[in-house]
């Protein structure tokens, strides 16, 4: 571990561009690189062989933070507590955080599980959609044109990790799912057949794509056209529709439940 480097203006550079990645939504696409805050986002990248290229740190938490944090990063930088307040984007400052390089966006992978995010939004939904995505198995996810900027801070913190587990693309058009060679899944709020009776009658195509949609609109009608099946999930409590991400993480399950057997 090298020695730290302290930083003590607001005008530096570096801390006026960390503070454009992390409080911006898209500013880590022109500067290539990302921020990540806290304990649990650098662990779960560096347990996926990820690691960070600096580390930031309070100048109060270095004494704590050196011996287990410090080696991590081929370069560390202390800075006053006032100046990584500014920095944060959190209400309760999580004392440092980790510069990454943005990781190469790789063509996409035909045949593998997917998830297409259509138009989503809501940074919290993408991020819990990510980490449903991780969690049951869909290692592709594809974000079309209109979609929350997946490696913005609010959708790292929502995804707790799972991004660094999953092959990412963003800002895509529908032909990006021209070599997927998968079955089409779209959900469906009122037509389709229901996904337990699919999962009753071993009906559930897999591997597959599922495509979820905007918030309010749901999925565009180029692709709806596109879809292979419809499906729906049975609300017997009357509701009109779910949260976008909680119904993902009962179709990726539901998914995962036939690889299981």
């Amino acid at each position: 571990m090298t020695d730290p480097i302290y930083i003590s203006s607001r005008d530096n550079p570096l801390l006026k561009e960390l503070k454009r990645l992390a409080h911006g939504s898209t500013d880590y696409r022109r500067a290539g690189r990302l921020w990540a805050e806290g304990d649990h986002l650098v662990r779960a990248a560096v347990a996926r062989g990820v690691r960070p290229d600096i580390g930031i740190f309070s100048k109060s938490y270095w004494p704590l933070a050196h011996t287990e944090y410090g080696s991590l990063a081929s370069k560390n930088i202390v800075i006053s507590d006032h100046l990584y307040a500014t920095l944060s984007a959190l209400e309760s400052p999580a004392r440092m955080g980790f510069v990454f390089a943005l990781p190469a966006t790789a063509p996409v992978q035909p045949g593998v599980g997917t998830l297409i995010l259509d138009r989503v939004q809501d940074a919290g939904n993408v991020g819990a959609l990510l980490r449903s995505a991780s969690a049951f198995g869909f290692k592709q996810v594809i974000a079309l044109k209109g979609t929350a900027a997946l490696w913005a801070s609010k959708v790292l913190r929502a995804g707790m990790g799972a991004h660094w587990g999953l092959h990412l693309h963003e800002g895509a058009d529908l032909t990006a799912l021209d070599t997927l060679g998968l079955p089409l899944l779209v959900t469906s709020s009122h037509r389709g057949e229901f996904l337990h009776q699919l999962l009753h009658n071993r009906a559930l195509p897999m591997p597959c794509a599922w495509a979820l949609g905007h918030e309010g609109q749901g999925v565009c009608a180029e692709l709806t056209a596109r879809a292979t099946q419809f499906v729906r999930i049975a609300q017997p409590g009357g509701e009109e529709s779910l949260n976008v991400a909680t119904a993902a993480a009962i179709c990726l399950h539901a998914s995962a439940t036939v690889c299981l057997g």
